[in-house]
């Protein structure tokens, strides 16, 4: 111990004790030995490199930090916020929010309710089938605080009164894509092939009676495409295929005089009877909600549609009982569907021409579904105008001030106007204004006003002053001369007593 060097501390072994006197001795802790610098520079240079590495992020940490606690800290959140919180559809901060459900995208009410209204199916975001859509309240509670820490971030008074009149704040379904009808038997050549019905033995139990040579067995005498349709054939008009029209499956429309085959979509080849038809691509109100030609009949008019439609929802109607109160309302005229074949509404309804109609006066049994669809058009405000005439809506509705141009007003687009407004009344010259006048006055038009006192009124006053002028006068005798009992009882009469005396009290 004395060569050691008193300096260092290696040379003392880890087992040494320090002995003190026995009257002082006491319990020490073992010394523990402490590292040297060269022990400990293998340790720190990968503490060093990696303190290294992670300097420059922690200087852009704290160089963020320091710029946020600076004072910038609610302009960077609301920054972040209103990126985070932007409307897939209109790219602006969400205004009421809705949650498409299952996909969890959220969009502003206004711009989800527009979307279904163009014709947009599945969710707008990702195209995903979607069966609701509902308020998103939670982040509707985080956007009224960022606004309240933001007023700067939330939308103009009149871009938020537009979106309010769009979206009323209740759940929606956005419509599936539609069912495509079979894709047509597009001929390979320009020959025609056989109908179904042309083969022999085919499934249908009927045989046509003039089949269609099959050009891949004798292409000698074939049917050529460009020549029109084969004798005893026509193109069906929901699958363009050929048909036979002698076939019992094959129905012809009374409108368009358009033949459908019966057999290759069943359900839709096919024209029936008026009332039991189904309509093109209107099923429920969702199909309503994205036509454009119920906004149409209603001269744009969304604050009518909406109207009508809460009407629909209230009273759970749906698009083929609103067309079979249409077609029962339009039998009843005098005319009948005659003004619609005069408009030519059911020339354009399918890609294929329309036929020649051989008796616009004949009765019409048969409809196809396109042509059904067209009556539903064409009926749709005039039935909604006797619904409104029930009083089942609101009076704030029915109580609107009319204006002064009617169902003809150019203006009916504009949202302040149409809201202040009533223009659902008749148009001038339509039928139903036609029948609201006769309501009115029950006389023809052709026929002159009546005068107001005709010469059948004038006696009838007279009759009545003259009888009223009796009285008085008899009553005044009775009160100053007497009449004898026996002559007021005895009135000749060839009646008996009992009926002389109910002519008395009488």
């Amino acid at each position: 111990m004395a060569d050691s060097d008193p300096g260092t501390v290696d040379s003392v072994p880890l087992s040494t004790n320090i002995e003190a006197p026995p009257d002082t001795l006491q319990p020490r802790a073992q010394l523990k030995r402490t590292a040297s610098a060269a022990s400990l520079t293998g340790a720190l240079d990968p503490s060093r490199k990696r303190m290294k590495e992670e300097g420059s992020e922690h200087d852009s940490q704290s160089s963020a930090g320091d710029a946020l606690t600076g004072g910038n800290i609610t302009e960077e959140l609301v920054e972040q916020l209103t990126l985070e919180l932007q409307c897939g559809c209109c790219s602006s901060l969400v205004y009421r929010p809705v949650l498409v459900h299952p996909c969890q995208h959220f969009f502003c009410g206004s711009c989800c309710v527009l979307w279904i209204r163009n014709g947009g199916t599945n969710c707008p975001a990702c195209r995903g089938l979607s069966t609701t859509v509902t308020p998103f309240r939670p982040l509707q509670t985080i956007l009224d605080l960022l606004l309240r820490a933001a007023p700067q971030k939330a939308r103009t008074e009149r871009e938020r009164q537009q979106a309010d009149e769009i979206y009323s704040g209740t759940s929606m379904r956005i419509p599936a894509p539609r069912e495509l009808s079979p894709e047509p038997d597009i001929n390979p050549s320009d020959y025609a092939r056989p109908c179904p019905t042309c083969l022999p033995g085919n499934a249908y139990g009927w045989n046509c009676p003039q089949p269609i040579v099959d050009p891949n067995i004798d292409p000698d005498h074939a049917w050529l495409l460009d020549d029109g349709s084969p004798p005893g054939h026509a193109l069906c008009g929901n699958c363009e295929n050929l048909l036979a029209l002698a076939s019992p499956m094959t129905s012809k429309c009374d409108f368009c005089q358009v033949s459908f085959c019966g057999i290759t979509a069943q359900g839709r080849c096919v024209a029936t009877t008026l009332l039991s038809q189904q309509l093109h691509e209107l099923h429920d109100l969702g199909d309503m909600i994205q036509s454009a030609k119920v906004y149409e009949a209603f001269c744009s008019n969304t604050v009518e549609v909406d109207i009508m439609l809460d009407y629909l929802t209230t009273q759970r109607m749906t698009p083929r009982h609103i067309y079979q109160d249409i077609v029962t309302h339009i039998q009843a005229q005098p005319r009948g569907f005659l003004p619609l074949v005069e408009q030519e509404l059911f020339v354009d309804v399918h890609p294929l021409p329309a036929g020649i109609d051989p008796d616009p006066q004949a009765p019409r049994n048969k409809i196809c579904r396109g042509c059904a669809a067209e009556v539903f058009f064409y009926g749709l405000r005039d039935w909604f105008l006797r619904e409104r005439a029930k009083g089942f809506l609101e009076e704030a509705i029915l109580g609107k001030k009319n204006c002064e141009n009617g169902a003809e007003c150019t203006r009916q687009g504009e949202l302040e106007h149409a809201r202040e407004f009533n223009h659902m009344v008749p148009f001038v010259g339509s039928p139903s204004h036609t029948g609201e006048v006769a309501a009115v006055n029950p006389l023809p038009a052709s026929a002159p006003p009546a005068p107001e006192n005709t010469s059948d009124d004038d006696d009838e006053e007279e009759a009545d002053v003259i009888l009223n002028m009796g009285e008085v006068d008899l009553s005044f005798e009775s009160d100053v001369l007497p009449t004898p009992p026996a002559q007021a009882t005895t009135i000749p009469s060839a009646s008996g007593p009992e009926e002389d005396q109910e002519m008395l009290d009488a």
